[in-house]
């Protein structure tokens, strides 16, 4: 017995490779949820990066100019208000939750394939796997994408206010003390957070179909 439950463990571990694959598949066979999913993670991934690069290049512009204490006077803002952070807190919340939404409901229609793999002796581990990665390709796509679309529209929102004179003091790795972190690495962290939540809004739909036993998964109608 102790030995068949070996063989049988061999014949079900895929590579790596062969996990994106199936999860590859599984996104274009359910092609419009998976677009309004990534959809959910590019407008919260675009609006936290707007703030931040935004923040980021306007505090530049300010100081390169030599502005700051005359900035604080006015009306200009430098750096990221508190308001701003919070607004960008809520965002992600709800982008979390759009993610867990879609992936139960994901699990609902896929009940009888879930059985179907845990009958053919898929351990609960494979299951997991399956679901996390088809949604951190979800992730990864709209945060990619999401932080592009942040990028340019605080680009453009600053150019209108400033000018041609952000791109003379454009924060590329490094801004100043009050937005310290740069254009690249907040596109970078953008792209992190995009995945991280993705995987977190997958989790618990990944373990309840991972927990799911087959003859239950099996009864249920198509």
């Amino acid at each position: 017995m102790q030995s068949s439950k070996a063989v049988i463990r061999t014949q079900i571990k895929l590579p790596f490779t062969e996990a994106i694959r199936i999860s590859f598949q599984s996104l274009r066979i359910r092609f419009w949820r998976s677009i309004i999913t990534t959809l959910g993670i590019l407008f919260g991934i675009a609006f936290l990066v707007a703030v931040l690069t935004g923040g980021t290049i306007r505090t530049a512009v300010i100081a390169d100019e030599e502005q700051v204490i005359d900035a604080f006077a006015g009306d200009a803002e430098v750096g990221i208000s508190s308001q701003q952070y919070w607004l960008v807190i809520m965002s992600l919340v709800v982008c979390v939750v759009g993610i867990s939404n879609a992936m139960l409901m994901s699990v609902t229609e896929r009940f009888r394939e879930i059985g179907t793999m845990k009958c053919l002796g898929a351990l609960d581990r494979f299951i997991v796997v399956l679901f996390l990665l088809e949604s951190s390709l979800q992730g990864l796509a709209g945060a990619i994408a999401g932080a592009l679309v942040g990028t340019g529209f605080a680009v453009l929102v600053n150019l209108k206010a400033y000018g041609w004179k952000v791109f003379y003091s454009f924060p590329w790795f490094v801004g100043p003390p009050e937005a310290p972190f740069g254009v690249i690495p907040v596109i970078i962290g953008g792209c992190v957070v995009g995945m991280v939540l993705a995987v977190i809004g997958a989790a618990g739909p990944a373990f309840r179909a991972a927990k799911m036993p087959p003859v239950e998964a099996m009864r249920v109608d198509a």
